[in-house]
């Protein structure tokens, strides 16, 4: 087997040095390099580089009096906020292991993550406090840090400690747990090929590999470790990257920190000296005024969110020649979006990326290469020690040439090492250190990489990964629906919004709002069927399998029916 198209520009085939050193050491690197610049903005709050190390060290020690020791899992169970950070870092330097969870979601789905991952403490917030509660009964779960985002007091059990007073009056320096670089550091839940959502074992290295890649890739620096584990970039010698500059600039946030990607993304920009701003809910025109009022120089987010910004009335307006980077993920970006974003930042250089959770973040991006060129819908080239080959759907083990269309595998330091208590599909996916991502893509002759389909079935909402068969199992317990499927239907910049067909049991009422709320309340948001439509008989291909072509075509044909249709 072959690996990667040849990549032309020298610059490109750079070998990373990677440190020696664990997440524990983060915060204390951060602070020890940014000391008083601003780390986070969160509204009104504000938070130094050296601020967020000290309160991490302070969460970091109150976890230790609480008992949780290395290698104990704590649940982050909050939105975005100053707490979050200070948490996590704090977490990783105690050497508990993070899993991060929707604070939406319903209380069957975080008692399952709960039981699963054994975790022992959880950090929530007080809109959400109840939910946590009732999932957490009688689990592993004996501690519990109440962030306070809500007015007025709250009545709560003497088992739930205040954020503030968890870490009062505690020392603002720790030292770093012991844990090595291949101890746990995240597991990082994802919906799998199947739809059957896995919890992904994530190691140190695996975190300090990725953010390492990205700090090249980006920046043009890679990250050293000393003596006392504290990292410390370094500029490649003859990498000219046109990305932020160390120490320097500002990213506005909305994507939620609880996503693994999002997480990774800010511990890069983090230990590039980055200010992270909070942009709470996204509402185009604030984030151009956030854009506008820390001079922010990168951005990240999906094609949905671009669009909404570069169509908005200011952004004819607000000055944004401080951007620099404009990087999008989740879908690609259509050619309209892409000449509206070009006018709204005049200065950026726009660029797409790939990555998924099994590989930690970050597997292809455009580069930031000066002299490197930008190739509409394709998501970049591999980063730094990637490789990937794109294999025969039918033979795993013939690489397929240039143009040809395949299933895309990767290899790298970020590939992680399987899943929590699933033995077999690890086996299936992680072979021989390569990954199957169960997508369809293509190279060109240049090595760019193109994404052709999602993994089977699918879909993509606003950014966020829906997939079907979760649906359909949760369809299938109501009890007046036989059988159902999902499939997606466009809804431009959106993506794909989820549809489903059902077929009734003899006798029984349709009744599609029910239906639909049914499934509601028991997925997040962005999950919620948009569409039943009642069918006599799912189309099947001779073997028994769905034909979803079929109900495409049908959705096609139909665009303008809505609710229930036979």
């Amino acid at each position: 087997m072959t690996g990667t198209s040849v990549i032309a520009n020298p610059q490109l085939r750079h070998n990373m040095q990677y440190p020696d050193t664990t997440m524990a050491y983060w915060a204390p690197s951060m602070a020890a390099l940014y000391g008083d610049r601003l780390a986070v903005v969160d509204g009104e709050r504000t938070c130094t580089f050296r601020e967020l190390g000290q309160r991490s060290a302070q969460f970091a020690g109150a976890l230790r009096q609480a008992g949780v020791g290395v290698g104990d899992v704590v649940l982050m169970h909050l939105g975005n906020c100053v707490e979050f950070l200070q948490a996590y870092y704090g977490c990783l330097q105690a050497g508990a292991t993070v899993t991060l969870v929707n604070p939406l979601q319903p209380e069957l789905g975080l008692r399952k993550q709960i039981e699963e991952t054994s975790a022992v403490a959880a950090v929530t917030q007080s809109s959400q406090l109840h939910v946590l509660l009732a999932a957490a009964s009688g689990t592993s779960v004996r501690t519990i840090v109440m962030v306070q985002d809500t007015e007025g007091a709250l009545d709560t059990p003497e088992s739930v400690v205040a954020f503030d007073s968890f870490i009062a009056d505690l020392p603002t320096e720790f030292t770093p747990a012991s844990v090595r670089s291949d101890d746990i550091a995240h597991i990082a839940f994802t919906g799998g090929t199947t739809g059957v959502s896995k919890g992904v074992l994530v190691l140190h290295r695996k975190v300090v590999g990725n953010i390492t890649q990205m700090c090249g890739w980006r920046t043009g620096h890679e990250l050293e470790a000393g003596p006392d584990g504290l990292v410390t970039p370094r500029r490649i010698d003859g990498l000219d990257v046109l990305g932020p500059t160390p120490g320097t600039g500002a990213t506005i946030v909305v994507s939620p920190l609880f996503h693994a990607h999002s997480l990774l993304n800010t511990s890069f920009l983090l230990i590039s000296g980055l200010t992270q701003v909070f942009a709470g809910r996204f509402e185009p025109g604030r984030m151009l005024e956030l854009i506008e009022k820390h001079e922010a120089t990168y951005l990240t987010g999906s094609p949905a969110m671009w669009h909404a910004l570069s169509v908005h009335p200011d952004a004819t307006v607000r000055n944004t020649d401080s951007v620099c980077v404009v990087s999008s993920g989740a879908a690609p970006i259509d050619s309209v979006t892409l000449a509206a974003l070009r006018r709204a930042f005049p200065k950026a250089l726009v660029v797409e990326g790939y990555g998924l959770t099994e590989a930690t973040c970050v597997v292809t991006a455009a580069p930031l290469i000066n002299g490197s060129e930008y190739r509409q819908s394709s998501v970049g080239l591999p980063i730094f020690d990637t490789e990937i080959q794109i294999r025969d759907q039918l033979d795993r083990k013939t690489v397929l040439g240039e143009n040809e269309r395949g299933e895309l595998w990767v290899r790298g330091p970020q590939v992680t090492d399987g899943y929590l208590g699933h033995p077999e599909t690890t086996a299936e996916q992680f072979v021989d250190g390569w990954l199957d991502t169960g997508d369809i893509a293509y190279l060109d002759s240049d090595g760019y990489l193109f994404i052709c389909d999602r993994a089977k079935d699918m879909l993509i909402y606003k950014g966020y990964n829906v997939y079907p068969r979760e649906l359909e199992e949760i369809l299938v317990s109501h009890p007046a629906i036989s059988t159902a499927a999902v499939v997606g239907r466009e809804v431009g910049s959106n993506g794909q919004e989820p549809v489903a067909f059902v077929v009734m049991i003899p006798g029984a009422e349709f009744d599609a709002e029910q239906i639909k709320a049914f499934v509601a309340e028991q997925v997040l948001p962005y999950k919620k069927i948009r569409e039943v439509v009642e069918v006599e008989l799912l189309p099947t291909s001779a073997a028994g399998k769905v034909l979803k072509t079929d109900l495409r075509s049908r959705l096609l044909e139909s665009v303008d029916q809505k609710g229930g249709s036979r």
